[in-house]
């Protein structure tokens, strides 16, 4: 069965003072549907994304808050949906199986996170508890250390300098940085060359966790973002130019990092290369892709795991150009996590929009000429989850 996407919204991402929560949730479910042929009254069922409100905002059970969106929502079934930096593209799976079981015929998804309603220290202790909490979190691992890990056993494995991996980290970061200046919504555009980033004093780019530093990683972010889903081409018809998601794969792996005995994303290539496979796409047919650059050094290994690299040499990837704006494959065109920001358990959704507006030629940011496909991956813990999809522009 095909599911279309016949609705999009997403906030402005970045410190959003005196937007709360519900504020947010209100915001992109009301301009879904106004991006959108349906109504509230067709939508089956509600899916809401979140990883830790009752931490960042103390407030659980956010589902029924999305019937807020309009009184034509109440009496619906909604649920909310945990799964960490991985919870929104989680929601949508979900959302696609009620669908594919024929159970309903439209489904409304909203992700959220309002992350700066703490200190930086509140939210690092907060997003530890998606790590393994009794080995990790309990013991100080927050998760710039745990991917910091997935770097230093890259380097020994694959036996590349630190000033090799930190010359491809700045790449990655200038171009996500500079990407997001075409994007509106984005939280931290900013034209900064990888040669600056590498120069900058320890002051102005401390390390955060070795070799990590602050331009390594993703950023501290409220947003919402919120898609419209249906199984009836009809439907889809009255949105315009048909988007499908043509596949949707989950792989979980170990949450402890520890049980992890190679330093590349196994989960994220099985998924991957599942939803290639499903959608009867390859690589080469990418026009391009969204990915979960939580912190530059996951980019680099999303590239081996999309299959842009051997197992390796992902870090060549920056160098040759391919990813960049004006490259075979653009990847986060965006900004992604780095620079468009991270409200973990909108990021998934933001995704999903951020594809579906590229196929319809309406981007958010920068475009791709007549894009027809593109893979979003959305990742969870220390790659613990890994969801891969494919969207299609339908002729």
């Amino acid at each position: 069965m095909s599911i279309y996407v016949v609705g999009t919204a997403h906030t402005k991402f970045g410190k959003l003072d005196g937007k709360s929560i519900y504020d947010l949730i209100n915001e992109a479910g009301k301009s879904a549907f106004e991006d959108s042929p349906v109504e509230p009254k067709d939508i089956g069922g509600i899916w809401l994304a979140n990883f830790n409100a009752p931490v960042l905002n103390s407030q659980n059970h956010l589902a029924p808050l999305v019937i807020d969106v309009s009184p034509d929502l109440r009496f619906k079934p909604a649920t909310s949906v945990e799964n960490a930096c991985a919870s929104g593209m989680t929601a949508i799976r979900q959302a696609i199986n009620a669908l594919n079981a024929g159970e309903i015929d439209v489904a409304l998804v909203v992700g959220v996170e309002k992350m700066t309603s703490l200190d930086t220290k509140g939210v690092t202790y907060a997003l530890a508890q998606a790590a393994h909490w009794e080995s990790e979190g309990s013991k100080g691992m927050t998760f710039p250390g745990l991917f910091a890990e997935f770097a230093k056993g890259y380097m020994k494995k694959y036996n590349i300098s630190l000033e090799r991996l930190r010359e491809a980290f700045a790449k990655v970061a200038s171009k996500n940085h500079r990407n997001a200046l075409h994007n509106p919504l984005a939280h931290l555009p900013k034209d900064i060359s990888y040669e600056q980033i590498l120069n900058l004093p320890e002051e102005k780019n401390p390390i955060i966790a070795d070799p990590l530093r602050v331009y390594d990683c993703s950023l501290i972010t409220d947003g919402a973002a919120a898609v419209i889903l249906t199984n009836k081409k009809e439907i889809a018809k009255k949105y315009g130019p048909l988007v499908e998601i043509a596949s949707i794969k989950h792989v979980s792996d170990y949450l402890r990092i520890d049980q992890k005995k190679n330093y590349t994303l196994e989960g994220a290539k099985i998924a991957i290369q599942s939803a290639f496979k499903e959608a009867n796409v390859t690589l080469d047919d990418l026009d391009f892709a969204e990915v979960h650059d939580c912190f530059t050094i996951a980019e680099i290994l999303i590239y081996e795991a999309m299959g842009l690299a051997k197992d390796g040499e992902g870090y060549k990837v920056i160098d040759e150009g391919t990813v960049l704006p004006e490259g075979k494959l653009p990847v986060n065109l965006s900004g992604g996590l780095k620079a468009k920001g991270h409200p973990v358990g909108a990021t998934g959704v933001s995704m999903a929009v951020l594809a579906t507006n590229q196929l319809i030629g309406k981007p958010i940011g920068q475009g791709v000429k007549n894009a027809k496909i593109g893979l979003t991956f959305n990742l969870g813990g220390s790659a613990a989850t890994n969801i891969a999809a494919i969207f299609k522009r339908v002729n």
